[in-house]
């Protein structure tokens, strides 16, 4: 497994699971980098196939396979893909997963930038709502502001004084408390930001998005948000 150079030797590990990443791009291959180093069984996808994930397969042991079998058997799925493409998943990826999978989503809608309109965010539903639809299934949203750099970096232990923190929304308490449990073991504390229909106070644009804070400082920008959507993230 490879080695990072911050203080990871101390965090905790929970029990090994089954995890499937969806999507290898700088979060996913990342997550895939440390959750492998937490001893946890990881199943990675991307839409280009499993081929093109050999180098990423040999550099920390997970297991390279197509889209639509990633979550099989999985207890946690992370989807981390662009927006757009969520539409375009395997009908029923999801179907092979553990009773109870917890599914984070670790998206962000980025009309100008990369997906161009979608009329339901546009009119004020919750991305992570919107994606929720999209795969029939509940999601935790989890991720979509930390650099992906950071997960490998700013991992520390707990107690750790100014241990960077990450929100976490979602409907499910227990799927929540697992994701929360998981970000914990990465090195991170976590704040309890509400349900699916208050992820907007982590969507791109506000306080949140992008922060390296600590708890504090997290349920404070959670607090300033605002749902009305900045020009910059809008169509």
């Amino acid at each position: 497994m490879p080695v990072h150079s911050s203080p990871l030797g101390e965090l905790r590990k929970v029990g090994s699971m089954k995890i499937g990443i969806i999507g290898a791009g700088n979060i996913g291959g990342n997550l895939t980098r440390r959750l492998t180093a937490l001893g946890h069984e990881v199943a990675v996808a991307n839409s280009r196939g499993p081929q093109t994930l050999t180098a990423l397969a040999e550099e920390t042991g997970a297991k390279p396979v197509p889209a639509s079998e990633a979550a099989r058997g999985a207890q946690v799925v992370v989807v981390t893909v662009p927006l757009k493409a969520v539409p375009d998943l395997p009908a029923g990826f999801l179907d092979g997963a553990s009773e109870g999978v917890a599914v984070i989503d670790t998206g962000n809608y980025y009309p100008q930038q990369r997906d161009g309109r979608i009329a339901a965010i546009e009119d004020g539903l919750p991305e992570s709502r919107w994606t929720e639809q999209q795969i029939g299934r509940p999601v935790v949203k989890a991720f979509n502001g930390t650099y992906a750099q950071d997960i490998l970096d700013r991992g520390r232990p707990q107690g750790t004084p100014g241990r960077q923190a990450l929100p976490v929304a979602g409907d499910d308490p227990k799927a929540k408390q697992a994701v929360r449990d998981l970000i914990d073991a990465l090195g991170f504390d976590t704040v309890d930001s509400g349900g699916l229909d208050e992820s907007w106070r982590q969507q791109p644009g506000t306080p949140v998005y992008g922060s390296q804070g600590d708890v504090d400082a997290i349920v404070k920008a959670l607090s300033e948000a605002s749902q009305e959507r900045s020009a910059e993230w809008r169509a």
